[in-house]
């Protein structure tokens, strides 16, 4: 384990965030089943995270194995998206399978693809238990009508637009309750296009015609991460001078929300500010962090999925805030910030494996009192392993000390 030790400081400079994760897996997915992984651009300049890398390497596997025939044992790591996105696709192409993972993500929910493969010539082998890898699949996924929840994972929805259209013929996918995370179904769709496959939304869902072929003469590019740009936006929003470029002024990426949330917190009022994060969960931490220095109480609602991330997003927040001193109360699917003073108070933080945490928490730690030790620092190596070397390079004062 690592931890990284911050000392207040002021930050000053211009950053531009990584590519993508979010596209930069649905790119790579649309590349190899165009049958060329290249056909996504992954920047030579870019440090590849964890879960981009987990993605590419079972599909590397899942190449090999469509031309030989053989079962595969795939490790999706701590990748949720690789897992959610792999199993239809494995149905899809017929492909014979072990697909195991690490850390929380054999308990990360999958029932819903037992439920949606019950009769579509899929069998799913799962452990039992409370866990859900490794499971094995085997059989050709069938054509048909497949009804999902809308309030479980938006990889689901986009699991199975990437697989369907790979299918002998037209497929519906009915969302039987309120989509959440649409913004991220949004995504796989631009990523689709890009590949010359199409679904259409319609009132029920998605239709997917079948027969399609992923293909493109122009290598997919993604677009810089409004999630990882989100902790950047925070240091400003705290007072820092730091200027984040590239983002896009018209994107799919639901975390673009994130501005218009520090404006709407700049709002001199002494109403709650209520906050529907339904639509974009990955940027709770830092709007935590942000609405805790707001001014105003905030409430944060339609959480709920958060308690499935890496870590449980909900209770792992609070406890960062309460280590800096914030006072905050969690719900069900939710929680309640109230306002505090800057400097926040320095100590120790549980970074909860959670790389997100320990970002919020890193930019946090510069307007503290004193010096902020943040435990399992390296958890950034999912999505932005170069994050403290940015930090640094703008003023940030981190000592990483590597625990063995």
């Amino acid at each position: 384990m690592q931890k990284v030790i911050i000392t207040p400081c002021h930050l000053e400079g211009r950053v531009t965030p990584p590519p993508s994760k979010s596209f930069l897996h649905r790119g790579l997915f649309c590349s190899a089943l165009a049958g060329d992984l290249s056909l996504c651009e992954i920047p030579a300049s870019y440090k590849i995270s964890v879960d981009v890398a987990v993605s590419l390497q079972c599909l590397k596997q899942l190449l090999a194995a469509e031309k030989s025939g053989e079962r595969i044992i795939l490790n999706c790591r701590e990748s949720g998206t690789t897992l959610r996105f792999i199993i239809p696709v494995l149905a899809a192409l017929g492909i014979e399978a072990v697909v195991k993972g690490e850390g929380r993500l054999p308990s990360r929910p999958l029932a819903e693809y037992e439920k949606v493969f019950g009769n579509s010539g899929i069998n799913l082998v799962l452990p039992g238990n409370g866990k859900f890898l490794p499971l094995e699949i085997s059989g050709k996924l069938s054509p048909g009508t497949f009804h999902l929840p809308g309030g479980v994972s938006s990889q689901y929805f986009s699991g199975l637009l990437l697989a369907l259209s790979l299918l002998d013929s037209d497929s519906e996918i009915v969302i039987t309750t309120p989509l959440e995370s649409e913004p991220y179904v949004n995504m796989t769709l631009d990523v689709m296009k890009h590949f010359g496959v199409a679904a259409k939304r319609t009132e029920r869902g998605y239709l997917v015609p079948g027969k399609q072929q992923y293909r493109t003469d122009k290598q997919y590019v993604a677009e810089v991460d409004f999630s990882q740009a989100s902790f950047w936006l925070l240091a400003a929003y705290l007072g820092h001078d730091i200027n984040v470029e590239n983002l896009p002024e018209r994107t799919s990426q639901g975390d673009s929300a994130f501005s218009s949330i520090l404006k709407e917190f700049l709002k001199k009022t002494d109403d709650v500010c209520e906050i529907d994060v339904s639509q974009t969960p990955d940027i709770v931490p830092p709007l935590a962090a942000a609405a805790s220095a707001s001014g105003r109480t905030a409430k944060i609602i339609n959480a709920k999925r958060l308690r499935y991330k890496e870590s449980d997003r909900i209770e792992s927040t609070l406890a960062m805030l309460h280590s800096f001193g914030v006072h905050a109360e969690s719900f069900s699917d939710g929680m309640i910030i109230y306002p505090h003073k800057l400097p926040y108070s320095a100590g120790v933080v549980d970074g909860a494996g959670d790389h997100r945490i320990v970002m919020t928490a890193a930019v946090m730690a510069t307007r503290a009192s004193g010096e902020v030790t943040i435990n399992g620092s390296n958890a950034i190596t999912k999505s932005y392993p170069d994050f403290f070397e940015v930090f640094r390079a703008i003023g940030g004062r981190a000592n990483e000390l590597d625990l063995g």
